[in-house]
């Protein structure tokens, strides 16, 4: 069983961080195998300038020792979200942590699409905070593979097509949606990720009303291959579960055969 979890967190990382651990406690005593939380699991900061100051390296920074402590307590697989982590080149990189039932970081993936649009109620620009990761990430669990994606990335299909392709049967998109483009497109992207690739899909979501005003859309979702919705946790922090059964993923891939079906093309423009 998966459980994702949605959180509405705020400003203040060490609320932040008993509000995820407390999840990841409860998650498990609800017998789920594999916790996902969502994007900015510790901080959702007022302003971008309160992001660097708290971008510390991955093996000093807080919030990762929480939960990988909240992980190793719960004997239970955790995704334990997204954290603005400082690099080795001084770059904050938006990591997303797999830690296995030991605590200990098996898998890491910086987000590769930066989130740079112009919305009708603010604007951001995600590369001026962070820099871009450059690797696709498939991670083992004991049941299956597990593609690794955050957020935005969701709007790039070859990413998903890369990595059901490279044997993820499991495809993660823990996010910060925001509330107008998630109104408008979070249910219709996340099935299609799972139609494409014949995948499960499990997106924990942030929700609410942030510090700022930032709205977030919240319905974390857990999909199947053919693109039913499991699980919808609406518009409030909570945990929502669902099954995931491998055989699944086998059957929508025999029913449509696409990711065998590729074929290299060219684009022309015609003139007449």
């Amino acid at each position: 069983m998966v459980a994702c979890v949605q959180l509405n967190a705020g400003g203040d990382m060490p609320a932040n961080i008993a509000a995820a651990t407390a999840a990841v406690a409860e998650a498990a005593r609800r017998g789920a195998d594999l916790i996902a939380l969502p994007e900015n699991v510790v901080l959702m900061a007022e302003t971008t300038k309160e992001i660097p100051p708290q971008s510390l390296p991955e093996d000093a920074h807080a919030g990762v020792a929480a939960l990988r402590d909240a992980a190793r307590r719960a004997r239970r697989w955790v995704l334990a979200g997204s954290f603005a982590v400082r690099r080795d080149d001084g770059k904050i990189a938006n990591r997303l942590l797999l830690v296995n039932p030991e605590g200990a970081v098996t898998a890491r993936y910086d987000k590769i699409h930066l989130f740079d649009v112009d919305l009708p109620d603010r604007k951001y620009r995600e590369s001026e905070t962070f820099g871009a990761g450059n690797d696709a990430v498939i991670a083992d669990l004991p049941w299956l593979k597990l593609g690794l994606s955050v957020c935005y990335d969701v709007r790039f299909p070859q990413l998903y097509r890369a990595l059901a392709k490279a044997g993820a049967g499991l495809l993660a998109v823990p996010s910060a949606f925001t509330e107008i483009t998630g109104k408008a497109h979070w249910h219709v992207l996340l099935r299609a990720r799972a139609i494409e690739t014949g995948c499960f899909v499990i997106a924990p979501a942030q929700t609410g009303v942030h510090p700022g005003g930032r709205r977030t859309f919240g319905h974390s979702l857990v999909v199947a291959p053919w693109g039913e919705v499991l699980a919808d946790a609406g518009d409030q922090p909570g945990i929502v579960t669902a099954t995931i059964d491998p055989a699944r993923i086998a059957e929508a891939r025999g029913r449509i055969p696409a990711l065998r079906h590729d074929r290299d093309f060219g684009v022309r423009e015609d003139v007449g």
